[in-house]
């Protein structure tokens, strides 16, 4: 490994860390279910979270999976090659969603949701089956903030993708430990790592997707304005209720003059932006922070 892939590698795994220190992902005993698609997010995923599980503070089992979505062309010989290259356990779960998804969505529409809709379904039942109480998703930073403006721009909501959240039906945890990992490092990685990337013959092929399109402005407004996406991110975790209009969220209509907002009244005065970085810092707690063993 060349000095350059190495010291990426020590930021990633220093940035995982710290998302999983930060929001308490990963705990003694834990079985995770990986999911692997093929792409260099989950292969990225899959081999910080190996590096970690040999040298964390507490115990636990990773299990990568693949759905074989028997899309026309998939290379299905080709990840559990890799796994068994790798030495990882894992489930390779064949369900023909492809079929059901050219069948049910008109040609020209986006089939993302009821993609994604059938493969959360498969990999609730998948985990439950291998006792596996967490599942890992591959899901890092800027697709964080593209969620943000597709919900804000397209649903009218403030709404993102949470770096962890438990599934509807209670019995797991779904958590995304690449959160603050930023995709040009995952790419750079995955490329210096040289993954057998499979690419996506369902999503990918669709050229006006809307997350598409909140992709091309972020990578517009990060060339002229370098560092916008980190400061996005920042912001979702600085959120000021009182500075929003959520009724739910602050209590306005109980506001009076005798009210005290911790927020304080800052109509007119000039913002106080925190200093962004390119990545967050090493993580506070020893126990995550991987750089000491190198």
């Amino acid at each position: 490994m060349s000095n350059t892939l190495n010291k990426l590698k020590k930021r990633l795994e220093s940035q995982v860390g710290k998302a999983i220190a930060d929001y308490n992902m990963i705990e003694d005993g834990d079985t995770l279910l990986v999911c692997v698609s093929g792409g260099k997010d989950s292969y990225t995923l899959l081999s910080i979270l190996m590096a970690m599980e040999a040298r964390a503070p507490v115990d636990f089992k990773l299990i990568a999976m693949n759905l074989d979505q028997k899309q026309p062309g998939f290379p299905a010989d080709v990840l559990p090659a890799y796994f068994e290259k790798i030495g990882v356990d894992f489930r390779i779960i064949e369900a023909d969603t492809y079929s059901v998804v050219k069948e049910k969505i008109p040609e020209g529409k986006t089939t993302c949701s009821l993609c994604s809709r059938l493969r959360r379904g498969i990999i609730y039942r998948t985990a439950k089956a291998l006792g596996a109480n967490k599942i890992a998703l591959g899901h890092h930073r800027d697709d964080m903030v593209h969620t943000l403006f597709l919900n804000l721009i397209f649903g009218g909501k403030l709404k993102a993708m949470p770096p962890k959240l438990v599934t509807d039906d209670g019995a797991h945890i779904v958590i995304r430990p690449l959160a603050y990992c930023a995709e040009n490092d995952i790419a750079r990685y995955a490329r210096g790592m040289g993954f057998p990337i499979i690419p996506c013959n369902l999503c990918g092929s669709q050229e006006n997707l809307q997350r598409q399109k909140i992709r091309e402005m972020m990578q517009d407004w990060d060339r002229r304005f370098p560092g916008r996406t980190e400061s996005v991110f920042t912001a979702l975790q600085n959120v000021v209720p009182s500075h929003l209009a959520d009724n739910g969220l602050f209590d306005f209509k109980g506001l009076t003059l005798g009210s005290v907002v911790p927020e304080g009244d800052t109509v007119f005065d000039a913002p106080v932006l925190p200093p962004v970085t390119p990545f967050p810092l090493p993580v506070s707690s020893e126990d995550w922070n991987l750089s000491s063993i190198y």
